[in-house]
């Protein structure tokens, strides 16, 4: 195992190379950026190769079937344990990786109740509380698959605000109405099992 300044290496040097990385989308998600950090680092070089994917299962999936050769999974996904105890794959490294800012945005020309409707991925839902401008309170959280989902419903006005990142809520063309921070974050990378191991 290497260890290096925010990096825990138990695969990453000695198992395959990083090809294609499959992880959380869509576009504009913290899972995006983590993914693109680990190519910069390790990968091939040339264009991110990089895919998204509706889920962390479906990422998952993917790796089985060959369409990428890893996959990046944040720590503070509730079910990250079934990645660690799935016999195909290997656990092949880990990275503190500072997610794009957090914070709760609205569509342009939205009106905002008293009491918002707030879409967020579940993992940072302590952060609505936090982040929540005290002129407003939570009349219900809607759970979306990530925090770029989440920036689509508050865009379709599904919802009144959305916990999001700046990338996701540049993206949907969303505006911020709270202070914006990081979250300092543990990023798991697995790949398939060795079947000779």
């Amino acid at each position: 195992m290497i260890q290096t300044a925010g990096w825990i290496d138990t695969a990453l040097s000695s198992g395959p190379e990083i090809e294609a990385i499959g992880t959380l989308g869509p576009a504009g998600t913290s899972s995006e950026q983590a993914a693109l950090y680990l190519w910069a680092d390790r990968g091939l070089g040339g264009p991110p190769g990089i895919r998204l994917y509706g889920t962390y299962e479906e990422a998952g999936t993917a790796l089985r079937e060959g369409a990428v050769s890893h996959v990046v999974i944040a720590n503070a996904y509730a079910s990250v344990h079934s990645f660690y105890m799935d016999p195909s794959l290997r656990f092949a490294g880990a990275f503190l990786f500072d997610t794009p800012d957090y914070g709760i945005a609205v569509s342009p020309g939205h009106r905002i109740p008293d009491a918002a409707r707030i879409a967020t991925h579940p993992a940072p839902v302590a952060l609505v509380r936090e982040l929540l401008p005290d002129a407003y309170s939570v009349a219900e959280i809607r759970y979306a698959t990530s925090t770029s989902a989440a920036a689509g419903q508050a865009r379709r006005r599904e919802t009144d605000l959305a916990l999001t990142t700046r990338p996701a809520a540049k993206a949907h063309a969303l505006e911020f109405i709270s202070r914006t921070r990081p979250i300092r974050m543990l990023w798991s990378v697995f790949t398939l099992a060795d079947p000779d191991a």
